[in-house]
């Protein structure tokens, strides 16, 4: 993984002392809230409903053993001993106090972590595939061009004040691990017709208010200008982009009203010019980022087969939680923060020790986050996949349910933001304790929940999705259907009128029988819902 070079460690000291500065001006009363607020933004801090929030970014989600015990520290001493792992790859604490902030981020800076421009209207953290080096199916590892984004993005002068945030994703594979297309700006390595590696560009996805799945653009740049082509479809966006309204401001926005063939002929012609300046990263500066992501060491000679497959439970977490690893006799293990009835994507500063010390002893010292609120352990030999299960369910951590009923994406909700129109959690627990007995039978199922419009929980992107609304001062929730995060991706439609707390379980148990029932030999939710249409379902919720 990538090691922090000297400018790295400058401009993230720099970083924490000026955020120091900046504090004790705000909490001395030199500095107003309305002055002090896009200073903590900028440094990933909120004012949430009970108390401050601090997210802390986890670059392509890419963690080892050292830092994730530090964020295992901060969660215990900081907050209320634990931390909630999001859909961007990053990790936010919820009850953090003002005057120790900066304390927090300088125990960030020790371990080469930051929560720079983990808010405000600025580049944030390039997300990648979880698999990311480990997959088979990918033709490089996309973290090195990730990193190089990273740093081409940070402080960078002219996206530091662009009208709306702006997210970037990085595959290599045909499979989207990453939701890649529902990002401001999705890059899929590829290679072309006469065997050169470089990026198919997709611009203008997202969701919130007004989802949408973003067009290609380019088939092709060549890898060595990737930067250069980012830079001219960020300044076409910072030139055009609305300022006036905040729920326009979106680069999805811009390019829908341009039309994605004005819009890419407009970066085309930014992208010529800036190729005249040379404003891309000489190839030694890529290589030398390259040399930070090694192929791991891994022993190819081992056994291929599957463990001891005795016990029924470590039997089904094989075949649920571990993937195909690219190394013969190794796998890829998911842990899932999902347990029956728990709170999605948190996890206990014990829970966090016990992850990083397996990923030390059997994971090359590698674990990342996922977009779905999970942990990745990367690089395991298959002979240690029992006593890395065997750890996991003893500190609650060993549920098989990836991808499955149980394995939900749900934002904080109105329990902690201020944002929020209703409750995401208690939804959560209850449809995870109704339906996670019939997860193996359901199968693959993603089901994810928002708690407002602005979709931190994806709902849109759900095989189910739930969002929570107002009406008229009470919690309600609309149920949607056939939405995909994937390479097949699709936004979720309304099925009609909301529900209350009670109804949508109700609801969401009701849409499940219904494709029970209905469904087709080897088809998942989304196959059967996609073959027989919104009619049938809507006939069972409403009829």
């Amino acid at each position: 993984m990538y090691r922090y070079d000297p400018y790295d460690t400058a401009m993230v000291a720099a970083r924490v002392a000026e955020f120091r500065d900046q504090t004790r001006r705000r909490l001395e009363g030199h500095l107003s809230e309305e002055q002090f607020r896009p200073l903590r933004l900028m440094n990933g801090l909120y004012l949430q409903l009970h108390a401050y929030m601090l997210r802390v970014a986890v670059p392509y989600g890419t963690l080892n053993s050292t830092q994730l015990r530090k964020l295992a520290d901060i969660a215990e001493r900081y907050d209320r001993g634990y931390g909630h792992f999001t859909t961007r790859q990053n990790i936010q604490y919820n009850w953090i106090r003002l005057e120790e902030a900066p304390d927090i981020l300088a125990e960030l800076a020790s371990v080469e972590m930051h929560a720079i421009q983990t808010s405000g209207n600025c580049i944030r953290n390039i997300s990648a595939d979880q698999y990311a080096g480990a997959a088979g199916d990918e033709l490089v590892d996309p973290r090195p061009y990730a990193e190089l984004l990273r740093q081409w993005s940070s402080f960078h002068p002219e996206f530091t004040a662009l009208p709306r945030k702006f997210k970037i994703a990085v595959i290599a594979a045909e499979t989207d691990r990453a939701a890649m297309r529902l990002h401001d700006i999705g890059i899929r390595i590829v290679r072309n017709p006469a065997g050169e590696l470089g990026c198919a560009v997709y611009v203008g996805g997202g969701m919130g208010r007004t989802p949408m799945i973003a067009p290609l653009i380019r088939e092709f740049v060549p890898l060595d200008q990737i930067v250069t082509y980012c830079e001219a479809c960020l300044r076409v966006y910072n030139r055009h982009g609305r300022r006036d309204n905040k729920f326009k401001a979106r680069i999805k926005i811009l390019v829908h009203e341009l039309g994605a063939a004005e819009y890419t002929a407009q970066v085309e012609a930014e992208f010529a010019h800036l190729l005249t300046l040379g404003i891309e990263p000489p190839r030694a500066e890529l290589e030398r980022i390259k040399a930070h992501f090694p192929e791991p060491a891994l022993d190819a000679g081992g056994e291929d087969g599957d463990p001891d497959r005795g016990d029924p439970d470590f039997a089904l977490w094989l075949d649920t939680n571990t993937a195909p690893h690219k190394v013969k006799g190794h796998a890829i293990a998911t842990i899932s923060l999902k347990p029956v009835g728990g709170i999605p994507g948190d996890a206990s500063a014990e829970q966090m020790r016990v992850i990083a010390e397996l990923a030390r002893r059997y994971s090359q010292d590698e674990l990342r986050v996922t977009h779905a609120q999970n942990i990745v352990l990367p690089h395991v030999r298959k002979a240690d996949l029992a006593a890395i299960w065997q750890a996991l369910d003893a500190a609650g951590l060993g549920t098989a349910n990836l991808d499955g009923i149980g394995d939900i994406i749900a934002c904080p909700g109105l329990d902690y933001c201020s944002l929020a129109n209703a409750r995401s959690i208690p939804v959560a627990q209850r449809i995870s304790e109704a339906l996670s007995p019939r997860s193996a039978e359901i199968g693959e199922l993603k089901l994810k929940i928002s708690g407002c419009i602005n979709a931190c929980g994806h709902h849109h992107a759900g095989h189910i999705g739930i969002l929570g609304v107002d009406r008229k001062g009470v919690e309600n929730y609309q149920l949607l259907l056939g939405g995909s995060e994937g390479a097949d991706c699709s936004l979720g439609q309304i099925t009609g009128p909301g529900f209350d707390e009670d109804g949508i379980v109700a609801a969401v148990e009701k849409a499940t029988a219904l494709y029970l029932s209905r469904r087709e030999a080897g088809e998942r939710f989304l196959d059967t819902y996609r073959r027989i249409g919104m009619a049938p379902f809507k006939e069972a919720l409403y009829g």
